[in-house]
C-alpha cells in the first residue's frame, strides 16, 4: 500500500495540505507581518459574509488573506466615518463654540451625526 505524504501542495487551489489521520487538512497560518486588528466594522463584514457569501469567506479564510481583508475594510470604514462625521459637522454647525456654550446640544448633535455616518458605512462598505 502507498505511504501518504504528510504534506501536499495543490497547484490549483495554491493551498497546502497537512496529514491529519487519514485525512488531508488546509494548513492555514494567520500572515505573521500583519498585526492590525479587524476592528468593529471588520467583525460586522464577516458576519455578513458568513451569512451573504460563505464562498468568499471559506476562499479568503483557506488562502489566508482573509485577516487581511478585514483589516484593510476595517481601516478604510474608520477613515470614511472619520470623513462623513467631520463634513455633517461642518454642515450643520456643530463647532467648538457650541460645544463651549451647550455640551448637551453639542453631544445630541454629534450622537446623531454618528450613528447617521455608521448607517451610511454600514450600507456603503459593510453590506456590499
Amino acid at each position: 500500500m502507498n505511504e501518504l505524504k504528510l504534506r501536499i501542495h495543490d497547484d490549483a487551489n495554491g493551498i497546502n495540505y497537512i496529514l491529519v489521520g487519514e485525512y488531508y487538512i488546509p494548513a492555514i497560518e494567520l500572515p505573521e507581518d500583519d498585526d492590525r486588528p479587524i476592528g468593529k466594522w471588520g467583525r460586522m463584514h464577516q458576519a455578513y459574509l458568513e451569512e451573504a457569501n460563505p464562498l468568499l469567506l471559506n476562499h479568503l479564510t483557506l488562502t489566508g488573506k482573509l485577516h487581511i481583508y478585514l483589516a484593510d475594510l476595517n481601516e478604510q470604514a474608520q477613515n470614511r466615518h472619520r470623513l462623513i462625521v467631520q463634513q455633517m459637522m461642518e454642515a450643520e454647525g456643530v463647532t467648538e463654540d457650541l460645544k463651549r456654550r451647550s455640551q448637551w446640544e453639542w453631544v445630541k448633535a454629534l450622537s446623531s451625526i454618528s450613528s447617521r455616518a455608521e448607517e451610511i458605512i454600514m450600507r456603503e462598505i459593510i453590506y456590499s
